[in-house]
């Protein structure tokens, strides 16, 4: 008897379900942010991408007359949202909650396929995507530490004028910044020891 596992001579393999509308284009984006976060945006083409999504070429172009435009698209849907921050009641643990949150972010499938494109891209093609950035990571991130600073302020572990915009660009430079040059991953204890050293010096009320 033939094994049932095996398919009798000639017979083809059951064709794939079509897909269309927003289901095609959710696996596009899909296979964008894979390629991404895995060839790098040098690597990425659409021909790749068209083939992790199993789908023609010709149904990526349609949508998206070029790289750019479907990166930009790709990470507009993949990038988590920063939408609240936790009180812990102290100033250093909703920082280190908070710098926790943004460093798996990063490190998730949308943030290497958003580092793919910091670091790779030459400067007038990054220019398309600093809207994506500007609205889903910088000002997110931005509101966040506000709030962490302002609820600071109320209880009395963070002094009063510690609000102006290079405050709040401290946590994200030095970690992109160490990201992108050092090679950091920002395991727990580095991101402690920014807290400690960096922030809490610059947050806490000055000694009379």
């Amino acid at each position: 008897m033939v094994n049932s596992r095996w398919k009798a001579a000639g017979e083809s393999s059951p064709a794939a379900p079509r897909r269309r509308g927003p289901v095609l284009e959710r696996a596009i984006l899909d296979a964008a942010l894979e390629q991404l976060s895995t060839v790098g945006w040098n690597g990425l083409t659409m021909e790749g991408v068209a083939a992790q999504a199993q789908t023609g070429k010709a149904a990526v172009y349609r949508r998206w007359p070029s790289k750019s435009d479907l990166v930009a698209d790709a990470l507009r849907a993949g990038l988590p949202p920063l939408d609240e921050v936790p009180d812990h009641g102290a100033i250093r643990e909703d920082l280190l909650q908070l710098c926790r949150r943004m460093r798996d972010s990063m490190y998730s499938r949308p943030g290497f396929a958003l580092r793919s494109v910091l670091h790779e891209c030459d400067t007038s093609t990054a220019e398309k995507f600093q809207t994506v950035i500007r609205r889903q990571v910088v000002e997110p991130s931005m509101r966040l530490f506000r709030e962490v600073v302002s609820r600071g302020i109320v209880r009395g572990d963070v002094r009063a004028d510690a609000r102006g915009d290079m405050v709040f660009e401290v946590i994200p430079g030095l970690m992109l910044y160490r990201s992108k040059v050092c090679g950091s991953e920002w395991p727990d204890p580095e991101i402690a020891e920014m807290i400690d050293q960096v922030l809490i010096p610059l947050l806490v009320p000055r000694e009379e």
